[in-house]
């Protein structure tokens, strides 16, 4: 990963609503949640969903998937890996034993 897309990844997070859609999303799996339902469990307005949920796609943290009239966004798991993978590159100073334990705490099979 590149500087400049970790730190577009890390603006998209460093808001709230974003960090909380984000991690809303990352629960779900892969069932996704749809954009209305989204809104609706975290009582924000719709449009203003939408416009979070296009940035966190900008940054290649989610996608969506069109399912009729319902899109449906899930967390990409591929790039908050990237993203962390840039994060702990050059982990604890050339002793990546030392990092073991966040490393194994973030990996998950999804």
């Amino acid at each position: 990963m590149e500087k400049r897309t970790a730190l577009v990844a890390l603006a998209a997070l460093g808001q709230e609503t974003r960090l909380e859609i984000f991690r809303l999303l990352v629960k779900a799996g892969a069932d996704g949640v749809p954009a209305g339902e989204i809104a609706s469990r975290l009582n924000t307005v719709q449009n203003t969903t939408s416009t979070h949920l296009k940035t966190l796609t900008h940054a290649g943290l989610v996608r969506a998937q069109r399912e009729g009239r319902v899109i449906r966004y899930y967390a990409n798991m591929t790039g908050f890996r990237d993203l962390l993978a840039y994060l702990m590159e050059d982990c604890c100073n050339g002793a990546p034993e030392l990092c073991r334990p966040v490393i194994e705490a973030v990996t998950c099979d999804c």
